[in-house]
Parts: C-alpha cells; structure tokens; sequence
C-alpha cells in the first residue's frame, strides 16, 4: 500500500508561512531545495513522518485563489486548549473550541484558523478516533 508522505501548499510570504508552522504548530524545518522559478520548502512533523511541502513560485506577486474545491488539512493535539491559547498568544486568531457532536453522537473537540495563505487548518483533539 502507498504511504502518505506530503501534502503540499502553495505560499505567497515565504516567512509568514514558516513561522506559522514552525511556531503555532510546532514543525521544524527540515529542508529547503532552491530553484531559479520557485522553492520547496520541507517541514516535518515530529511525532511522524508526514511532511508539508511548502511552495513558493518566484514571481508570485498575487494571493493565490483557493477555489471552492479545497477542505482543509488537519492535525491532531492532546492538548487542545493549551495550544489555542499559545497560537492565540502568537497574535493568530484562531476559531473557538468547538464541539461535533451530530444527532446527539460525539465525534470531535476543534478548532480551525487559516495560515498565512488562508488555507483552513483544523486541530482536533486527540480521541479513540482521531490519534
């Protein structure tokens, strides 16, 4: 079977979106391949091997268009409130802690703020289901 590795997001401010993911997410950088019309920039999750590839096309001047097909990426915390509060802290506006619990049935705790870039970006507290 394939193995996830990457998901990859196109960025305007390659700064803001570093320190974003680095600071409120706690990634680290990992690596940076530069090339003449854009750069990959390489962040990696410490508590697996998943990475976020972090795009930046040179030239770029214009925020990129999401569209209407984009969800959002997700990451999991067992410490949900203490993370809202440190990227609240970083000057990030995250959403309110919420509760999914369709039709009486519990499924999750979250939270979603939007990157740099306005990607959606949920975190879910960690459950029997979301580990």
């Amino acid at each position: 079977m394939p193995k996830f590795i990457h998901t990859m997001l196109r960025v305007l401010d390659e700064q803001k979106s570093v320190d974003f993911y680095t600071k409120a997410l706690g990634f680290t950088l990992k690596e940076v391949r530069d090339f003449s019309n854009f750069k990959l920039i390489y962040l990696k999750d410490s508590s697996s091997d998943f990475e976020l590839e972090l795009t930046v096309n040179k030239g770029q001047q214009e925020p990129y268009n999401l569209g209407n097909g984009y969800g959002h990426i997700a990451f999991v915390t067992d410490q949900l409130e203490h993370l809202h509060k440190k990227i609240s802290s970083l000057g990030y506006e995250p959403a309110a802690i919420k509760t999914f619990a369709p039709e009486g049935q519990f499924v999750a705790r979250f939270f979603f703020i939007k990157d740099p870039d306005n990607y959606d970006v949920e975190i879910i507290e960690q459950s029997d289901r979301y580990k």
